[in-house]
């Protein structure tokens, strides 16, 4: 037995007999081991659920989240400097992947029988047409009909259902940027426009943006000189931002960011997001300490065996360590379970929702739930619920290793 007081022995020993009492648990369904099975099935089966409900809605909610990215940061500026430095160079700066002269202003736009405030966008069509999820989601028309001076315009979907226009259709539209004096008094300065495209995000932002060319926008605010102009940044990652940000203020340049405008709306989406993972969490961490409660008892079961190895010259750590990987045993089954079904779930979710006819529709296409699997992500919360497992084998296990053999081997 000298090699069990061997310290480079001891480990791989106590795996043998944590992996042995493993077995033998799961086989002994009759007598004295029933109920320490059932405790120990009971709480891989809690595991398991518990990491296939966490995968499912966290694939859930980054769909979501991405989905939210697409529909309302693809109309949203990312970045826009005010009064800005045309000598810039913005190619330089990190996440940029391109820019344009841009000019916005609040207006009003008016059918037939309709009339609707919405913000006027004036935009470089080239540029739009390349770097904007708008240009892809486009139902009718194009960004290239928005001509210098033809003073066309392209609006949303929803926009275009209250207004009831259709493309061709004329628009009277007014801003409030620039006023003109009339014989009636001061009127804002407002022009026909033409609708030449009609795009569907699927964003609550869908009826509320107008987007014409940038020297019609110009000539209607009465700067046909465009030196109101501000310049938009396109970003690689709406959502890194910070870094872009950063080097623009040591510059001293004065910017506004989507977050001025859209941040609530997705601080609430990622608080009801951390808050679904804590909750689910914790239906892990219930799963796990009840290992507690069956490793407890498989000590008291086999306080002869370990008063039998600590005669043979097994350390206390080796002991202990034969309870710690008894319940990291069980959370590897508990998790492996959970990854392959959650993945499974999450990947066939809609197939299973339309199979059992509930649809729950989400996306603007009405093609159901969003799902983006982060795998990361994935493997993050698989490797929290092992540590959760052997975080909840540490006290049992150190019962085992305080246990007398004398006081062990009198009582059997």
């Amino acid at each position: 037995m000298s090699a069990v007081t061997d310290g480079v022995m001891a480990f791989p020993l106590s795996v043998f007999i944590a992996f042995r009492y493993a077995k033998a648990g799961r086989a002994t369904l009759a007598g004295q081991n029933s109920f320490v099975s059932f405790i120990n099935r009971f709480s891989v089966a809690g595991i398991a659920l518990g990491l296939m409900s966490l995968i499912i809605v966290i694939s859930v909610m980054n769909g979501f989240e991405g989905q939210l990215k697409q529909r309302i940061l693809g109309i949203v500026p990312h970045i826009i400097i005010n009064e800005p430095d045309w000598s810039l160079d913005t190619s330089a700066l990190p996440g940029v992947v391109s820019d344009m002269r841009y000019r916005e202003a609040e207006g009003v736009v008016q059918s037939k029988k309709e009339l609707r405030g919405i913000q006027v966008h004036g935009v470089s069509p080239s540029v739009m047409e390349q770097h904007t999820m708008v240009a892809n989601r486009l139902e009718q028309g194009a960004f290239s009909h928005l001509t210098e001076g033809s003073f066309n315009a392209v609006i949303g979907r929803a926009l275009a259902v209250q207004l009831e226009a259709r493309i061709g259709d004329k628009l009277r539209l007014m801003v409030t940027g620039a006023s003109v004096y009339t014989p009636f008094g001061r009127m804002p300065s407002q022009r026909l426009v033409t609708v030449a495209g009609i795009f569907d995000m699927g964003s609550q932002v869908d009826d509320k943006v107008v987007y014409l060319n940038r020297y019609d926008v110009n000539r209607l605010l009465r700067d046909p000189k465009g030196s109101g102009e501000s310049r938009r940044l396109f970003l690689s990652d709406a959502f890194n931002y910070q870094d872009t940000l950063s080097v623009l203020n040591e510059k001293g340049v004065s910017t506004n960011t989507w977050r001025e405008r859209q941040g609530p709306l997705f601080d609430a989406v990622k608080m009801e997001k951390n808050m679904m993972f804590l909750m689910l969490l914790l239906i892990i961490a219930v799963a796990a300490f009840n290992i507690v409660s069956a490793l407890v008892m498989v000590v008291s079961e086999k306080q002869g065996d370990i008063a039998v190895l600590q005669t043979q010259g097994m350390v206390p750590a080796a002991i202990m360590w034969i309870f710690v990987l008894n319940g990291l045993f069980n959370g590897v089954k508990g998790a492996l379970i959970g990854l392959v079904t959650g993945l499974l779930v999450a990947y066939f979710l809609n197939d299973m929702l339309a199979f059992f006819n509930a649809p729950i529709s989400l996306s603007a296409d009405g093609r159901g739930l969003p799902i983006e699997i982060d795998m990361m992500q994935i493997m993050l919360v698989t490797l929290l619920s092992l540590l959760l497992c052997v975080l909840a084998s540490i006290y049992p296990a150190m019962r085992a290793m305080r246990i007398q053999p004398s006081m062990a081997l009198q009582n059997e």
